[in-house]
């Protein structure tokens, strides 16, 4: 697949320099490119430093080529992933899974944990009504939730490390791990490129960032973070960005609008007009964290700092 690099910056990154000894002089020969492709149902953009073009396009693909094999295990749109394989295979025995799946499953069955059920990746049931809801513009009935909510609840969901093995204990679960996965996967392809020698690098995901060692000459990349009105703009090396809310998917009817985000123990899309961003050194966390949080509410963050040491939020309630 031919790479294009772009020009055009979606998010605001940009390097700051500093004192330049023979590392930074041997570091300001790398290169700066650019790239955007479309996966996962949205455009992934990967900034890189490297030797040279040929080399950053072979990165590049590499990367773009580990998104791909994940989204094709963590996918609940395509029949074949290896999750929907789950949900149809794991009720009756418990069934092997990727390394991968089981990772991302046992963080999102803390996550669950920890919230008491405010984040829970079972919750395929109302995604899938949702979704309908919003094709079609109009609210799930009554009836329509409640038999949802009747097959989501993450304790239906065993894992057993030992084994890698998942059990689902119940027949009509389905799996979401949109609230999850995104922020995984940004971190394994940054991985990607970090294996093929390039460090400095960052990976867009939506919501979602992965960076890595700092632009050549500089301390890190300097990052707008806009749920942070005090101090907008981080330098920021080495670490994940999440940001969850209502700005590009919701559904708005009769003067209430309805995020894309489900509180999963009522069933329903959230109407309280948060955005949040969780900065850590693990993408599965920030992500989930950052979907959990704008359920909580801005009341758990003190106590999300206390269980998840390292991390920094930024909540913002949206005016208009």
């Amino acid at each position: 697949m031919q790479l294009k690099k772009i020009l055009i910056i979606s998010l605001f990154f940009i390097w700051a320099g500093c004192g330049i000894g023979n590392e930074a002089r041997v570091k300001k020969t790398l290169k700066k490119f650019e790239f955007r492709q479309h996966h996962l149902g949205m455009q992934v953009r990967i900034v890189l430093f490297s030797e040279d073009e040929a080399k950053a396009i072979t990165d590049a693909r590499q990367a773009f080529a580990e998104i791909d094999r994940l989204d094709a295990i963590f996918s609940d749109y395509r029949v074949d992933s290896e999750l929907n394989i789950l949900v149809r295979q794991a009720v009756d025995s418990a069934l092997v899974v990727s390394p991968e799946l089981f990772s991302v499953l046992t963080r999102a069955q803390e996550m669950a944990a920890w919230s008491d059920g405010a984040f829970d990746v079972t919750v395929g049931p109302l995604s899938q009504l949702w979704r309908k809801a919003r094709r079609l513009q109009t609210l799930p009935t009554a009836d329509e939730l409640g038999q949802a909510k009747q097959n989501t609840g993450w304790r239906l969901m065993r894992l057993f490390p030992a084994s890698g093995k998942v059990l689902l204990l119940r027949h009509g679960l389905q799996l979401d791990l949109g609230g999850i996965a995104k922020g995984f996967i940004a971190e394994a392809a940054l991985n990607e490129l970090r294996k093929a020698g390039c460090p400095h690098a960052m990976v867009e995901i939506g919501g979602e960032v992965a960076i890595g060692a700092p632009p050549p000459s500089t301390n890190g990349w300097l990052v707008h973070l806009p749920n942070d009105s005090q101090k907008p703009l981080h330098l920021l090396r080495d670490v994940t960005v999440s940001t969850s809310g209502d700005t590009e998917q919701f559904m708005e009817l009769n003067g209430v609008r309805y995020s894309h985000i489900l509180d999963p123990r009522t069933g329903l899309g959230l109407t309280s007009r948060v955005s949040v961003t969780v900065i850590a050194s693990d993408g599965a966390l920030s992500d989930a964290l950052s979907t959990t949080l704008s359920v909580l509410g801005e009341q758990a963050i003190p106590i999300a700092r206390k269980r998840f040491k390292g991390i920094t939020v930024f909540f913002r309630k949206a005016t208009g």
